[in-house]
């Protein structure tokens, strides 16, 4: 038993040697010896340059706050300082990524069951430096290099559990051609955390959403500044911690506060799965001096408008199997002095984009929809960063509508005005319209406005597949009451009588000035029971027709029983087959030209007096020059004779005959048009 004793002791005692031996060792070996070959061996792996510069150190320190015996088991503590990965010959930069330090701790006691446990690493000094070309290459893929792997290889028995990763100040240059972007950020940890719900009001999880797990503190605050599709970008906010970026479960708190050019997003919320980019779930804010100039920065085709800001929840399933989706909901916000409310769902898919939803405006101020169109004022396209393309002598909107936009991307949205604020010159009362874009084909059906009392149905068809743009419009105006249209005119106010339309328009161009300057169709119009004065003219701002009314009627107030008009256009050019103004002291005709193309007048207005009644008008009236310096006057020749107008009207019984049409009841309120046109038709037989 003595000597087996003596054997144990022996054996135990060299084991502790052993122990001993090796500790000092351990404790005494200088790691930097071991640099070259680290470096050679992750830069062949990695196909990079890598390389540890500064010291390589391990150090053994027992941890006090593990629980038992276990607190007084040393660990590993290894430091490196100054270590870079290089990039791919192709960069132009020198590394990829540089730290001035790292540190990181190792507990023994899990290598006995397979699991390599690192409860912390700090790095210190973090710059990255990210790179991508048009052609696709990138700087942050690793060529790991083809590693033949056997068909059915068996899963690894060992474990790797990473605690928490800490940093102080990291840099990151982001220049990536594909955007084009190119932008300087730099994170740095928190104080102290931010709890999530600090920021974002609400929870992220839904009511009924048992699953929902809690986002973490917001750890880390970010600064940004470049510049991101040729705007200047700059912004700020906040993160959680980065092991959440492994845990798909986990959602990732973000938060943002970034301008773009004149537009300005903010957000506030989670990302689900940040490894794979799953979901998002944020209240976003939005804002800018024009819708239209999300265009360049997103994608999205939407229209030019006055500033706008809009606040929603935005949900997007980043990996849906049609694309990634985004839903803006029930989001509130203003265009110009117009609000707005709805939601809208886009998808990114294959070969368009798509756009979908239903909007509505409680109240909706007419001149916010003016961009829409090209007709807003020099100085609002100047607020919302446009440049003014309107020549000084020209009425008509030249501004090209971007229909090269209308190709990138498909829509289906509705749109409703409830209640549109307007002068009294412009009395609108609502609208509804249903907006399809389709491959370049931009459709408005309907296209409904309440007037006046009444309603005003069109529909919009717009070809922008090619150049120039293709237009057709078919407008049909029913029951817009007199006294409604001009509220302000005391005598209209007794005014019973209504104007009724038909229009049938089409032209190519691609700016309202050069779809009318080519158009073709056909106008008819009919009102019945209406009064006309200087006065009028004056309130509505009509020179011309001032200066025509004080000609034929001087001061007076005169009653029109019914005006009809049957106008033709053709190449860009409206001209008059029938426009016919019935009066209680005269029968006027109108004949002439209305260019579009080159905005130039020329008509002549020709009055025949009924009765006794006397004209002191010898001649007929002209209005010539341009839409924007019309010139009335009288003509030198003499004034047709008594009746021989009459005659006239009978060889316009076609164009008469087409406006029997619009002559609508009206209740029981007599419609003076209709005598006018069966005047008309008797006239042609005799």
């Amino acid at each position: 038993m003595t000597r087996l004793r003596k054997i144990v002791g022996w054996c135990f005692a060299s084991l502790l040697l052993l122990i001993a031996a090796l500790m000092l060792f351990l404790v005494l070996f200088d790691w930097n010896l071991l640099k070259p070959t680290i470096n050679a061996r992750v830069s062949e792996a990695l196909n990079r340059p890598f390389a540890i510069e500064g010291n390589l150190a391990v150090t053994w320190q027992r941890e006090r706050d593990e629980p038992g015996l276990r607190a007084w088991i040393p660990w590993p503590h290894v430091s490196a300082e100054q270590l870079s990965l290089g990039n791919p010959e192709w960069a132009e930069g020198e590394h990829f990524v540089s730290l001035q330090r790292v540190e990181a701790s190792l507990s023994p006691l899990p290598l006995l069951w397979k699991t390599v446990s690192i409860p912390r690493i700090q790095l210190t000094g973090a710059d990255a430096a990210l790179e991508r070309l048009a052609d696709g290459r990138d700087n942050w893929t690793l060529d790991l290099g083809e590693q033949e792997q056997p068909e059915e290889a068996p899963a690894s028995p060992w474990v790797m559990d990473i605690g928490t990763i800490g940093f102080d100040t990291a840099r990151v240059r982001f220049d990536d051609q594909t955007l084009p972007a190119s932008v300087n950020l730099q994170v740095e940890p928190l104080g102290e955390p931010i709890a999530f719900n600090e920021i974002v009001a609400k929870a992220a999880s839904q009511p009924g959403d048992d699953t929902a797990v809690t986002p973490q503190d917001y750890a880390f605050a970010w600064q940004a500044k470049g510049r991101y599709k040729g705007q200047a970008l700059s912004g700020n906010g906040r993160i959680g911690g980065l092991l959440a970026l492994q845990d798909a479960r986990q959602p990732f708190p973000v938060q943002a506060d970034v301008r773009a050019g004149t537009t300005r997003v903010q957000v506030a919320g989670t990302l689900t799965d940040p490894k794979n980019l799953g979901a998002l779930d944020l209240r976003l804010r939005l804002s800018g001096t024009s819708l239209g100039n999300l265009h360049p920065l997103t994608g999205v085709t939407l229209p030019d408008t006055p500033a706008y800001s809009t606040d929603g929840r935005l949900i997007a399933q980043l990996q849906d199997p049609d694309g990634p989706l985004f839903r803006y909901e029930k989001f509130n916000g203003r265009i110009g002095d117009s609000d707005i409310h709805g939601d809208l769902t886009f998808v990114a898919r294959e070969p368009r984009p798509k756009l979908s939803g239903a909007l509505v405006s409680n109240q909706l101020r007419f001149a916010d929809l003016a961009p829409l169109i090209g007709a807003d004022s020099n100085t609002e396209k100047k607020q919302r960063g446009a440049a003014s393309t309107q020549p000084s002598d020209k009425v008509l909107p030249v501004e090209e509508f971007k229909t090269e936009r209308w190709r990138d991307m498909d829509a289906d949205v509705s749109f409703t005005g409830k209640r549109i604020v307007h002068s009294d010159d412009l009395p609108f009362t609502d609208l509804y319209t249903h907006v399809v874009l389709n491959e370049g084909q931009l459709s408005l059906e309907p296209l409904r406005f309440g007037v006046a009392g009444g309603r005003l149905d069109s529909s919009l068809r717009l070809d922008g597949r090619g150049t120039p743009l293709k237009a057709q419009a078919q407008l049909s105006a029913r029951n817009f009451r007199l006294r409604q249209l001009f509220p302000s005119v005391e005598v209209m106010q007794s005014s019973l009588g209504a104007l009724n339309g038909d229009a049938t328009i089409s032209g190519t161009g691609n700016s309202v000035a050069t779809l009318l300057g080519s158009a073709n169709g056909r106008i008819k119009l009919l009102i019945n029971d209406g009064r006309v004065s200087r006065n009028l003219m004056e309130i509505a701002g009509l020179n011309v027709g001032n200066y025509v009314v004080g000609r034929l009627f001087g001061d007076n107030e005169v009653e029109i029983n019914c005006a009809a008009a049957n106008l033709n256009i053709k190449q860009g050019v409206l001209k008059p087959e029938l426009m016919v103004i019935d009066t209680e002291n005269a029968l006027i005709g109108m004949d002439g030209t209305v260019n579009f193309a080159n905005e130039q007048l020329d008509l002549t207005i020709t009055p025949e007096s009924k009765g006794f009644r006397v004209f002191s008008l010898r001649s007929p009236l002209y209005v010539r020059g341009t839409f924007k310096n019309p010139r009335p006057g009288v003509e030198a020749g003499p004034l047709v004779l008594r009746g021989a107008g009459m005659l006239a009207l009978g060889a316009l019984v076609a164009p008469a005959a087409a406006l029997v049409a619009l002559v609508v009841p009206s209740g029981d309120e007599p419609n003076e048009c209709a005598p006018l046109l069966e005047q008309m038709r008797q006239g042609a037989s005799r």
